[in-house]
């Protein structure tokens, strides 16, 4: 069988890239267990790279990562989630977490001149908008908790987002958010709180504040791993 071009299918399909930028380790593990099983990747399809990590091995401190080679065979780039809050000031950000934020600004930069697909959930929406040219700010962040999320006209419209209802409840828990949104991106969703859910640049690449990943087991697990972080109040 050949694809409509002509060319023969490969026997190796694309991976799909999970890019981690969760320090702790039983919260990453739980974040590429939720992302494989609700995503329904099939077995070798989801590659993992954590970040937090690779950008302590003195050759990436010191060169930065090579992205046209580390996205050169995937399908799309998934960023979601982080301990990290991008706009804070830059004094209060640990070595780790300016170096993580400046590789995800040279790995934008080849997603977005090469058009590839790419999916940022909350940690991500406002790593895209930001490289972009929107405004990430503390004015709309929610508490961790389910919310109501609803399309919008362009939203009800796009194919990503076919079958999925006009309004329909998911996971948040931010410090901050998208206050403006970047030059030509189009919103998807919003919320009463927050009023950018979900919005997309071009035709590949997306964005979510809310966690499309977790569902109730997995946001109690994310609650008590991050009880101490200040994303809901104690008790």
């Amino acid at each position: 069988m050949t694809t409509p071009t002509g060319a023969v299918p490969s026997p190796h399909p694309r991976p799909f890239l999970l890019v981690q930028t969760r320090p702790e380790d039983d919260a990453a593990a739980a974040e590429v267990e939720a992302v494989q099983r609700l995503g329904g990747y099939p077995e070798g399809r989801l590659r993992v790279l954590r970040l937090d990590r690779v950008v302590q091995r003195p050759d990436v401190a010191t060169h930065g990562l090579d992205w046209e080679a580390e996205l050169a065979d995937v399908a799309a780039v998934i960023l979601p989630g982080s301990p990290f809050t991008g706009s804070d000031p830059e004094e209060t950000k640990s070595p780790v977490q300016r170096a993580v934020e400046a590789e995800l600004g040279r790995m934008l930069d080849v997603v977005r001149r090469r058009d590839l697909p790419f999916l940022g959930c909350c940690y991500g929406v406002g790593t895209l908008g930001r490289h972009a040219g929107g405004v990430v700010d503390n004015a709309y962040g929610e508490s961790a908790a389910p919310v109501e999320v609803t399309l919008t006209d362009e939203g009800a419209a796009d194919p990503l987002l076919a079958g999925v209802p006009r309004t329909f409840a998911a996971y948040v828990g931010h410090k901050e958010a998208m206050s403006a949104l970047p030059p030509g991106a189009v919103l998807l969703a919003a919320g009463a709180d927050c009023p950018v859910q979900m919005f997309r640049l071009g035709t590949r690449q997306y964005a979510t504040q809310f966690h499309p990943e977790l569902d109730q087991a997995g946001i109690l697990e994310r609650l008590e791993i991050y009880r101490e972080h200040g994303y809901f109040a104690p008790g």
